[in-house]
């Protein structure tokens, strides 16, 4: 079967009628999923209080961020990889003692305290359910439960873990890096 073969003119007509066509879609309304006290629920079935909140809502964006460089996501996770890698090798060997943040309704703080309990440091466990315990993770920076500190001789933070796997990668780095 022959193809008929196109000029140039004909090619830059079918450009210009698609960007045409392409100016004058018109779509259907989508909805909107969030979540609304524990639950997804359509944003428009929500009550006018509600439905005023998410109205103000501040959606987070990577190229909003005050520490996104243009670089790409894949850019970004490979180098935290790197970073992580670099700072539980220099981590390794000197790790003296641990600060545990947990909370007594946190579904995921049970397997990190009882990685911990098998840990030979000497550790504190903070419960920023208390007054005393919220105020020293928000001293520290600590934004979620379980979050677990570790520390160097000096007091000095070495490394932060989150879950049994990231707490694995710094207390044993050379199965965490194999």
């Amino acid at each position: 079967m022959k193809t008929a073969e196109r000029t140039l003119s004909q090619i830059e007509a079918e450009i210009a009628q698609v960007q045409n066509e392409l100016s004058d879609v018109h779509g259907t309304q989508t909805e909107v999923y969030a979540r609304i006290v524990g639950y997804y629920r359509a944003v428009r079935n929500w009550n006018k209080g509600k439905a005023d909140e998410f109205k103000h809502r501040k959606m987070f964006t990577l190229e909003a961020s005050n520490r996104f460089d243009g670089a790409m996501p894949e850019k970004l996770v490979a180098q935290a990889k790197e970073t992580v890698k670099a700072e539980t090798t220099a981590a390794a060997g000197e790790i003296a003692s641990y600060d545990i943040f947990v909370r007594k309704t946190c579904p995921n703080c049970p397997p990190v305290k009882a990685y911990m309990a098998n840990i030979n440091l000497t550790g504190n466990m903070i419960d920023v359910d208390t007054k005393e315990g919220l105020s020293e993770a928000a001293l520290k920076g600590v934004f979620a439960a379980p979050t677990v500190i570790v520390y160097n001789a000096e007091h000095k933070e070495i490394a932060r873990g989150h879950n049994v796997e990231e707490l694995t990668a710094i207390f044993e780095p050379a199965v965490a890096l194999a």
